[in-house]
């Protein structure tokens, strides 16, 4: 297992009575891309804001590179990158220059040109900022980050307002970050997005840390019972299934839905009780609940 990039024990931060953030541990290891989910005021931005040390905690330990953020300098700030929400490209500036500005703030930055590939704006280098569409202005929001060859990336909301094509380049991109041995913290909206990139994910609900794991298993979710759906032929009804079909059958509406922690066994029963009978069901579905459904149920208010 590698090493930790990020350690948090205990973090609080309280706004009068009111804990913001209310005792949360977290730990990411270097080299993988870590997606912090919430709903809005569950405290992710405060949180966020603490690693990056433009906030101050109330209580708790926190290491980021293996320094304390509230009191890190510049050699820290050398090593860390960050991709605001909102962001304007620089009035005036094309994209190399951008690029040529903020590599002047490094000791040590990366290469321009292999910078500006690596982002996908090559086409684009000798256009002004504000000429850029939305999805290549955060691409450069990216380069500007990757500049100074940080070590860890902090990205918030990346693809907010993107179309579909330019939410997967945007992915293909912070997908390459890994490769170059970067580490992420990325927080995300979007449940796909979420799943496609990330290695783990913490949500955070009401100040507090209520479920980590892999986006397969994140909330139990690859113990939870599968659904299988499907139109009855004609001149049938749910009463007609083998019995232990019959067991399972969540709702008998237009459309049967059976819950069962065995789908291949009980799909095979159904269509060896559909072909003795030769009915077709073609409307068949079989789902694991997804990513959103675990969400939606792990930040759920209570009634």
């Amino acid at each position: 297992m590698t090493d930790p990039v990020v350690v948090v024990r205990g973090l609080r931060k309280r706004y009068g009575g009111l804990d913001a953030v209310a005792g949360i541990d977290l730990e990411i290891r270097r080299g993988e891309i870590f997606a912090f989910l919430g709903p809005n005021g569950a405290g992710k931005t405060t949180t966020v804001e603490i690693l990056e040390g433009f906030r101050e905690r109330t209580e708790g330990e926190v290491s980021v590179l293996g320094v304390d953020p509230a009191h890190a300098g510049p050699q820290w700030r050398n090593r860390v990158g960050a991709v605001l929400q909102e962001s304007s490209p620089e009035f005036g500036l094309t994209v190399r220059e951008s690029l040529e500005l903020y590599a002047g703030y490094y000791e040590a930055p990366r290469d321009i040109e292999e910078t500006i590939r690596l982002v996908g704006l090559d086409e684009k280098a000798d256009t002004l900022g504000p000429q850029l569409s939305g999805g290549q202005r955060r691409r450069l929001d990216v380069a500007l980050a990757l500049i100074g060859d940080p070590e860890l990336i902090f990205l918030d909301e990346p693809t907010t307002g993107f179309d579909p094509s330019a939410r997967r380049t945007a992915w293909h991109v912070i997908s390459g970050l890994r490769e170059l041995g970067k580490t992420v913290f990325l927080t995300t909206h979007y449940m796909d997005e979420a799943e496609n990139l990330a290695d783990r994910i913490a949500v955070i609900a009401g100040g507090r840390i209520v479920a980590e794991g892999t986006p397969g298993t994140l909330g139990g979710r690859n113990r939870m019972a599968a659904t299988i759906a499907f139109s009855l032929p004609e001149g049938t009804s749910a009463d007609d299934l083998p019995e232990e079909l019959r067991a399972l059958v969540a709702d008998a509406g237009e459309r049967v839905t059976l819950a069962t922690d065995a789908p291949l066994v009980h799909v095979r029963a159904l269509a060896d009780w559909a072909l003795a009978r030769g009915l077709d069901l073609p409307d068949l579905d079989v789902r694991r609940p997804t990513l959103e459904d675990v969400y939606l149920e792990l930040t759920e208010a209570p009634a």
